[in-house]
């Protein structure tokens, strides 16, 4: 495609400078033999004048009663001196233009040309002759004495010095313009080729770029419009090629997001199932048993209670986390600390079931705006992921404490290294705390639960994995209350 274009732009530059050369030479040309025209009727109206002055004079010195005779009779004289004068050759002709003398003969040929025969029939012409590299006149008129035509004068001039001067201006005009042309239409293919060759390049990388090449840039040394559309053309292709890392990046996220929802789903269709199977079975039997059998019955009792417990606490996590993007709650000063004694002291019930322990050290004063209720759930499921996820027979640790404006919980268990790449994302939705050994019955839930309480509070939370050791640290800004105590 360049390339018709820059023969293009090469057909045009040639014609136009061609067309431009021609008109050029014709106008030159036309406008010299207009010139030289001019010069020559200027200077043959004036050997016109000083001939008839001559003739007259000679007329008046001798007249005769025929003045056609005399004319005859003082031709030699008269062609003898017109040539003197005049340094022209000259012949004397009788009316009806038969030569009566001429200075020299060779100069005026024997048959009758145009001029003669203007002058015959009463006008001035003269004729131009141009062969063997001479330019000649021939110039004929009626010689008139008091109103009567009396004989014809015929001049032969040489204006070969004429012609030739103005045939050299003609050419030194014409290589002169050439030259000029010639510089144009190289300049001209210089430009095209530094116009065409930039957009042969460009051309190229943007077909580099349609068949998925997004690491080809083009480097011009250029600070005209085409080192802009360069550098256009870099920066285009860098914003592509980032747009495309992200939607990548967005759509792996996605899948990833997806594939967490499949296994949220499955989990919940397998959580929810297990236990409405178990209900629905130990309610048919006692159904059909009642109490014939107290000891199966009371068994079959207990266990549909534990079970709808269980679907009772999924199903709360579930609207929870349903309803904490949207939802505000009111904050009132609470006395963080003894809400988490009061939760250590509860689970450690817990962690005796998993042969584990709790270890805490709790200050005083550890005041801050939250929610009673929520802040408690805070606390319940950081704690519950730490007994779950931490090791065999190890121990939790739970410290809180106020430093300056900011209450800091801490809460730290042994475990299997996480990987830095799923620190960032335990917060999500339906992402488990270790996604390679999911605890049986987690759903992903709890810290993404725990996160929107935080936030709720205008708290931080972060996670770390060092040295076989979870760390979950909790700020909360501290609310000094000692001014409504002394009251």
């Amino acid at each position: 495609m360049i390339r018709k274009i820059s023969i293009k732009f090469l057909i045009g530059f040639f014609l136009i400078f061609s067309l431009s050369f021609v008109v050029l030479h014709q106008t030159v040309k036309e406008f010299i033999q207009t010139s030289n025209q001019n010069l020559v009727s200027s200077e043959l109206d004036g050997l016109k004048s000083n001939s008839n002055v001559y003739i007259r004079q000679a007329f008046l010195i001798n007249h005769f009663t025929s003045n056609e005779l005399y004319f005859g009779e003082i031709a030699q004289e008269i062609a003898s001196d017109l040539t003197h004068t005049t340094d022209s050759s000259v012949g004397v002709y009788t009316v009806e233009g038969k030569l009566l003398y001429a200075s020299d003969k060779s100069r005026f040929p024997a048959q009758m040309q145009s001029d003669l025969q203007q002058a015959v029939s009463g006008n001035t012409a003269y004729s131009i002759t141009t062969g063997n590299g001479k330019t000649t006149v021939l110039f004929s008129y009626p010689v008139v004495i008091d109103g009567s035509k009396v004989g014809i004068l015929r001049f032969y001039r040489d204006f070969s010095s004429l012609y030739e001067q103005t045939n050299q201006v003609l050419q030194v005009t014409l290589y002169i313009a050439l030259a000029i042309f010639a510089a144009a239409f190289l300049f001209s293919y210089i430009l095209s080729r530094h116009i065409t060759i930039p957009l042969t390049k460009l051309t190229r990388a943007s077909t580099e770029v349609k068949n998925g090449n997004l690491d080809i840039r083009l480097h011009f040394r250029r600070k005209d419009e085409i080192g802009h559309l360069a550098e256009n053309f870099n920066d285009m292709i860098g914003q592509i090629s980032n747009q495309i890392h992200i939607i990548e990046k967005d759509r792996d996220h996605l899948k990833e997001l997806h594939q967490q929802e499949k296994r949220f789903f499955d989990n919940i269709t397998h959580e929810l199932k297990t236990p409405l199977t178990s209900i629905l079975g130990y309610a048919e039997l006692i159904r059909l048993n009642g109490e014939k059998d107290r000891a199966f019955f009371d068994k079959g009792m207990n266990h549909i209670i534990e079970e709808s417990r269980r679907l009772h606490t999924m199903v709360l996590k579930l609207l929870e986390v349903s309803r904490n993007s949207n939802m505000q709650h009111e904050l009132e000063p609470v006395d963080a600390g003894m809400i988490l004694q009061d939760v250590c002291e509860t689970m450690t019930i817990r962690a005796r079931r998993y042969k584990k322990a709790i270890q805490y050290e709790i200050g005083e004063g550890l005041i801050c705006l939250a929610h009673s209720d929520r802040i408690r759930q805070l606390f319940i499921n950081l704690i519950d992921n730490a007994i779950k996820y931490s090791l065999p027979l190890s121990t939790v640790s739970v410290q809180a404490q106020r430093e300056e404006e900011t209450i800091r919980f801490v809460f730290s268990n042994p475990s299997d290294p996480i990987e830095t790449e799923h620190l960032s994302r335990l917060f999500q939705p339906f992402y488990p705390a270790h996604p390679n050994s999911p605890e049986e019955g987690s759903v992903g839930l709890g810290l993404s639960i725990v996160k929107a309480i935080v936030e709720e509070c205008e708290g931080s939370i972060f996670i770390t994995s060092e040295h076989n050791h979870t760390v979950v640290t909790v700020e909360l800004a501290a609310l000094d209350i000692v001014g409504s105590e002394n009251k």
